[in-house]
Parts: structure tokens; C-alpha cells; sequence
């Protein structure tokens, strides 16, 4: 099935995707749900599979690496969110792998993990016309020219800008179910992302951004991050839409591949980010960076107690500190004595380092 209108010059125009998504849900072609159920189970690299058992069966489950290893996986990714989307109540809405692992609990990641397929490079894909690597390694790409751009411009939901770009690409996994035969993909390194999108969109009727936000949709992830997807190659993309599409590119280029210098430099002014911080952003990101990455813990910490730590990291005393927040110092002393038993530290200092480590002040 193909979700086109024809037009009197004969080309045919993508539909928008709420009619896209109207016509999945009331009248999916077999080809159309099968595409869609293949993408669904997608499979999870064998090593990812493996982290994940022995982070859930550790003797205290490693939460930081848990979430780490789901959002480094694309089938991982869309497994754990799917069944958090499931199961989180009426009304709700999981957008990231933290509150999705907070959701389920080590042990409910290590039943997804224990009963997903699974994929080796060294071992025969089961015919896929797109190999799953290929997928991951650029949407891992992308994942961190994201972060380097989210630090830069001091973007505040490094979580959500985490998922959305590991999963930007899903709806070329829908494509090349669809049309096994399409190439498009393959062609990266002659073709800017514009150039291989408009070639979809002729030759196809649809385009892997529309494709990749229904889909979104599909698994009831919030409307910001399906609009992130469907909205990550648009000139006029903005906040998270912008922050994807400018980070998709920096991939490319760094992966040797073609874009748009003029169109690279546009969406990165849309993200805040200037020429010179764009420069040096490309001029680093092929290197390894070995210090401060994002880890994203869920904290247990309450706001209250988290402020404590943060005038603790300034340098501020007790009685600084309960004239700051208009508490008692016994207060301010009970707060952090909290803090010591949720996150097992001895002394202040320990206290500030282990939630600046994770990413929570």
C-alpha cells in the first residue's frame, strides 16, 4: 500500500503523517503490518544481549550500565520501549530508556533481552537486505554527534535527544521491507540525506522520516519525539527536530559521507550552535571522548536533596546552605544524611562526585 496523492503533473506528493497514520491503523495493507511487525522485532546485537544478563543478574543490578546498553542497541531500544509503553498506564507516556528501565526493572530488560532475536556480524543475517549493523553503527554515530552538540548548546533533555536520535532512521527499516530491492540507503557516500530523501519521496511515494514518526506514534511514545523523527531532515525543523537532523549530518560526515556544508550550517544556527562550535564539533567527534560522558541513571534523589548537593558542589557550609533554602541547618543535615543511605556514600565529597558522575547536578 502506498500513502501518495496524485497530483495533474503526474508526481505524486507524500501525504502528511496523520493520514498516513490514520490509514495503518483503519486499513493496513498485509505488506504495509508486516513491514511494520518486522521492524517490531527487530533484532538485538548478541553482545547487547549479553550485557544485559549480567548487568540484571549482578548481585546489586547495574541500572547506569543497564540503560547504557539499551541505548546503544536500536532493537534493544524499541523492544523496552514498546512493552514500557504497554504497561505504563492510561494517559502516560515513556520517552526515554531511563524511565523505561525504571518502569520495568532488571528484571523485566533481562526477559526482553532473553527472549529477542539476535544478531552476529560474524554469522549469517537471515537475508536482510539491510544488515542491522548497518543501522546501528549510524544511528550510534549520530547518537554522538548529538550528545557533542547537546554539551555545546547546554540541551537540557540529553535523554530524549539520546533516543531520538538512536532511533531516527527506524523508518528505513519499514522501506526496505517494503521494497527490498531499494538502494537508497546504500548510496550514502555519493548522496546528501536531502538528496536520498526527495529520491524516496519520487520514487516511493513516502520517506523514511514520515515512516520513522508514524511508527513513533505507533509504539505511544510522546508526540516531541515522533515530531523529532518524522520532522529530522526539514529545513525549518526546530528544537529536538533540529537537534536530530543537525547531528544526522554531522554522522555522515564523519562516517566519510556526503552532505550539504550551506544545509549543515543552517540547521546547526536553528540548534544555537555557531560556525565556530560546528568546526570544532566535526573537527573532534572521530576521535573517542574519554571524559564526561552521559550517564543516565535514574536518580533516587528528591528535589530538595538534590538542591542540598548542588550548593554543596559551590563550595557553600550548612548554615550557607539553610539561609539559601530557608531551612534549619538540623534540616539541611537530615537531607544529606538521606542522601548518604540512596546512593551509598560515606561523606560529602563522595556525595557531590557520585551525582555529578551521574549526571544528576
Amino acid at each position: 500500500m502506498q500513502a501518495t496523492k496524485a497530483h495533474s503533473n503526474g508526481k505524486v506528493k507524500p501525504e502528511s503523517a496523520r493520514q498516513l497514520d490514520a490509514k495503518t491503523k483503519q486499513a493496513p495493507g498485509a505488506r504495509l503490518a508486516a513491514a511494520f511487525e518486522a521492524v517490531e522485532k527487530f533484532p538485538v546485537l548478541m553482545e547487547s544481549r549479553e550485557r544485559v544478563m549480567r548487568a540484571a543478574t549482578a548481585e546489586t543490578a547495574r541500572v547506569a550500565e543497564l540503560v547504557e546498553t539499551v541505548e546503544s542497541d536500536v532493537g534493544l531500544a524499541i523492544a523496552v520501549l514498546r512493552f514500557a509503553n504497554r504497561n505504563v498506564g492510561s494517559g502516560g507516556s515513556i520517552a526515554t530508556i531511563p524511565e523505561a528501565v525504571d518502569l520495568l526493572k532488571p528484571s523485566g530488560l533481562l526477559a526482553i533481552a532473553g527472549t529477542a532475536p539476535i544478531f552476529d556480524f560474524f554469522e549469517p543475517n537471515g537475508g536482510r537486505e539491510m544488515r542491522p549493523e548497518r543501522i546501528r553503527v549510524h544511528a550510534l554515530a549520530t547518537q554522538q554527534a548529538a550528545d557533542e552538540i547537546g554539551r555545546a548548546v547546554g540541551w537540557e533533555a540529553r535523554d530524549e535527544l539520546a533516543i531520538a536520535t538512536l532511533l531516527h532512521d527506524v523508518g528505513r527499516l519499514v522501506i526496505s521491507n517494503l521494497h527490498p530491492g531499494d538502494r537508497t540507503f546504500f548510496e550514502a557516500v555519493a548522496k546528501t540525506p536531502e538528496q536520498r530523501l526527495k529520491e524516496e519521496r519520487d520514487r516511493l511515494g513516502i520517506d523514511h522520516a514520515l515512516v520513522g514518526g508514524v511508527l513513533a506514534r505507533r509504539w505511544n511514545m510522546p508526540q516531541r519525539i515522533a515530531v523529532a523523527i518524522e520532522r529530522h531532515h526539514a529545513a525549518d525543523a526546530e528544537d529536538l527536530a533540529a537537534m536530530v537532523g543537525t547531528a544526522d549530518m554531522v554522522a555522515h560526515y564523519a562516517q566519510g559521507e556526503a552532505i550539504s556544508a550551506e544545509r549543515l550550517r543552517a540547521m546547526a544556527l536553528r540548534c544555537g550552535l555557531d560556525g565556530d562550535g560546528l568546526r570544532e564539533i566535526l573537527y573532534q567527534l572521530p576521535y573517542a571522548r574519554s571524559d564526561g560522558a552521559r550517564i543516565s541513571e535514574p536518580c533516587p534523589l528528591s528535589s530538595r536533596e538534590l538542591d542540598v548537593l548542588r550548593h554543596l558542589s559551590e563550595g557553600m557550609v550548612y548554615k550557607q546552605i539553610a539561609g539559601e533554602m530557608q531551612l534549619s541547618v538540623s534540616t539541611i543535615r537530615t537531607h544529606l544524611h538521606n542522601v548518604y543511605g540512596k546512593i551509598g556514600a560515606v561523606d560529602r565529597a563522595q556525595a557531590v562526585l557520585t551525582a555529578r558522575d551521574r549526571g544528576w547536578i
